[in-house]
């Protein structure tokens, strides 16, 4: 018993009541076109006294609220907030961009003409029933105080003392009519209002952009900040062992602390412009092997780090986007060998160009390194990703007691 109750005057039955008073008073401009359509048709000259006239125009007007929601995308952006907010239909269930492709305006012309004609139905017994079932409630009251009034005392009696239970169930009954069409309504809407195949490849594609650009910014600050860390944690490590034995390499270590900090900065703002996608004048360049790998190398031997390089290439030649990606590859290969090499480690660094690829390869020595730190790794799978988006490979691991990374660029994409 409390079910039903619940069922016909709950608070999600007239929320939907509400949804479906919203779809009868969005029908009327629709039925008064059709009055204007049927009257003439029928030679009827007081449409709103001749109940067929009223049907036939509520039967026009139908088709036309149909037509307009197919050729106004927007109908299933407002019909989908609505059912969110009054029908309790959860959000993820239902599409609120504009409706697109013949699918979707479909879909959405049968709910729109659903919403209209159910809530038109349901509107017009709001405003009907209810007063002839209060006429029908105090029936016996005017019977008892003003027999009169009634038009017809030969009705028996127990006629006017049902009468009351009359007024009753008609109030009941409009209740159920509305608590089923709200129902059949929600349950409709994801069908008629949610993301077709489209939308939801559409919304993948969406959320796989977002994924890619996410990767490449965690891998962007991955390298230039982690690189930047690293070599200033070393190095300050460095400045403080020799501060008393060897002044100048301390201040070549401060100057080298400073540089990379600067530059760090630098490189954050152009990280960040990723994410920002800001093109505005003034940003500082992404870092590029051709411009770059000399100050990388300087600061990277301050924090200790013996680098021998042999770049057997015209750097300036290579095309941009592998001139910044063997950046930061070159920088994550010395970052590796800064965080494990141990303390003064020769690193071997050879860049060269060989069958259409640059060929990068770094070499230490396996030694006195210290383990890997919790969690660590992201470096060499960054390393494999740039490497994959430009079409090459990245090999890392260690032989004959050393380790070597070597990764290969092909210069020029094949389609």
């Amino acid at each position: 018993m409390r079910q039903a109750v619940r069922f016909l005057f709950g608070r999600a039955t007239r929320r939907r009541w509400i949804h479906l008073i919203l779809g009868g008073a969005l029908a009327m401009p629709y039925v008064l076109v059709g009055q204007v359509i049927v009257g003439p048709a029928l030679d009827a000259r007081y449409v709103f006294y001749d109940i067929r006239a009223q049907l036939l125009s509520f039967a026009v007007g139908l088709p036309l609220a149909a037509l307009t929601a197919a050729l106004f995308p927007l109908t299933r952006s407002l019909e989908a907030g609505a059912v969110r907010a009054l029908c309790g239909v959860a959000a993820d269930r239902l599409a609120y961009d504009p409706a697109r492709g013949r699918t979707a305006r479909g879909r959405t012309a049968a709910w729109f003409t659903l919403h209209l004609g159910l809530g038109g139905i349901i509107a017009g017994m709001t405003l009907a029933v209810p007063p002839f079932a209060v006429v029908l409630i105090l029936l016996p009251v005017v019977a008892l105080f003003g027999p009169h009034l009634l038009g017809g005392p030969d009705d028996p009696a127990w006629l006017v003392a049902l009468a009351p239970v009359g007024g009753a169930a008609c109030l009941v009954a409009l209740a159920a009519c509305a608590a089923v069409a709200g129902t059949l309504l929600a349950r409709w809407a994801p069908a008629l209002l949610g993301p077709t195949p489209a939308d939801r490849l559409a919304a993948a594609e969406e959320r796989a952009a977002d994924l890619a650009v996410r990767n490449r910014l965690a891998r962007e600050l991955h390298d230039s900040v982690g690189h930047a860390l690293s070599a200033v944690t070393l190095q300050a490590s460095a400045a403080r062992r020799l501060l008393d034995s060897d002044p100048e390499f301390v201040r070549e270590a401060l100057a080298a602390i400073e540089e990379t900090t600067r530059r760090t900065v630098g490189e954050l703002d152009a990280v960040l412009g990723v994410l920002r996608e800001d093109d505005a004048p003034g940003k500082a360049p992404a870092p590029t092997l051709s411009a770059d790998l000399d100050g990388l190398l300087r600061r990277t031997r301050a924090g200790g780090l013996r680098v021998t390089a042999r770049v057997d290439t015209e750097t300036e030649a290579l095309p941009p986007v592998v001139s910044r990606e063997a950046y930061r590859i070159v920088q994550e290969g010395l970052s590796n060998a800064l965080r494990h090499g141990g303390d003064r480690v020769t690193v071997d660094l050879r860049i060269e160009v060989a069958d259409g690829c640059l060929d990068i390869t770094l070499e230490n020595p396996l030694g006195s390194a210290s383990p890997c730190r919790p969690g660590g790794g992201h470096g060499l799978r960054g390393i494999a990703d740039r490497a994959r988006l430009l079409g090459g490979t990245a090999e890392a691991g260690a032989a004959d007691g050393v380790w070597r990374l070597r990764v290969r660029l092909p210069l020029h994409r094949t389609p």
